[in-house]
């Protein structure tokens, strides 16, 4: 049997790289939840990402139910993303671009996320 006499520091072990589209899956998954389901008919959210070091720029395209507010979605859109990345692959992500790919009307009787039916 032979003991261990000398550790190795942790840079000199390796490290643990996370590829693209793992990240790409985590802001797709963060976009879905902070979107919410997508309309009838319509794409679940795709994301594509740039990852360089630590830092990830994440690209969501998403289709959203219309009426609604479209400004506040894509809000929570872009705060869900980072903030999932950064828990989940310990990255930085300085940028978040939402594209609304398409708008789909609700359809009668119901109404999308954030439209109000406030009625005087």
């Amino acid at each position: 049997m032979t003991a261990v006499t000398g550790r190795v520091a942790a840079a000199g072990r390796g490290e643990t790289r996370i590829a693209d589209r793992v990240v790409a899956k985590i802001a797709a998954q963060a976009a879905r939840e902070a979107a919410g389901e997508p309309p009838t008919g319509g794409a679940p959210p795709r994301a594509t990402v740039t990852v360089h070091r630590e830092t990830a720029r994440v690209r969501v395209s998403l289709e959203l139910g219309y009426p609604g507010d479209i400004g506040r979605r894509c809000g929570a859109v872009r705060r869900r993303v980072a903030e999932r990345v950064r828990a989940l692959a310990g990255m930085e992500v300085p940028e978040v671009a939402v594209q609304v790919e398409r708008l789909h009307l609700a359809e009668a009787g119901t109404a999308p996320e954030g439209a109000s039916d406030e009625r005087a």
